[in-house]
C-alpha cells in the first residue's frame, strides 16, 4: 500500500512538472478543458469516458494510436490521460486489470516517443 502511494505521488509530480514545463498549465479537476485544439480535446474526453466505463486498456490503446512523436498536442493529451488515470484509486485499477506501474510505464513510453526520455528519468527511474 505504501509503495503504491509513493508511486502515485511520483507519477503525479512528474506529470504536473512536465505539463507546467512543456505546456505552461497546472492540472485542475476537469482535464479536457485545458486542451486548446478542439479535436484533441474531444478525443481526450472520449478516452476519459472509456476509463470511467472500465475500458482502460482500450482507452490506452486508442491514446497510442494518436501519438506520432511530432504533434505535441498528442503528448499533452497523453499526460492528461495518465494524470486522470493516476487519480483513480487502487481498487478501480485492480478491478480493471491496471496498476500504477503500468501508468508509470505509459508516461515513460509517451514521453519517449517525443524524445524527452531524460525528463522522466528524474522522477520514475525506480518505478
Amino acid at each position: 500500500m505504501f509503495e503504491q502511494d509513493y508511486i502515485m505521488r511520483l507519477i503525479k509530480e512528474m506529470v504536473r512538472t512536465l505539463l507546467k514545463l512543456l505546456f505552461q498549465i497546472d492540472v485542475p479537476h476537469r482535464l479536457p478543458d485545458l486542451m486548446e485544439d478542439q479535436e484533441t480535446k474531444e478525443t481526450l474526453e472520449r478516452l476519459l469516458d472509456m476509463v470511467d466505463e472500465g475500458k482502460v486498456d482500450d482507452a490506452e490503446n486508442r491514446l497510442y494510436e494518436m501519438l506520432d512523436g511530432q504533434d505535441y498536442q498528442g503528448l499533452e493529451a497523453a499526460l492528461l490521460f495518465y494524470s486522470y488515470l493516476n487519480d483513480k484509486d487502487d481498487d478501480f485499477l485492480l478491478e480493471h486489470d491496471f496498476c500504477r506501474e503500468e501508468i508509470s510505464a505509459g508516461v515513460k513510453n509517451a514521453v519517449s516517443m517525443y524524445g524527452l526520455d531524460s525528463m522522466t528519468e528524474l522522477f520514475l527511474n525506480d518505478c
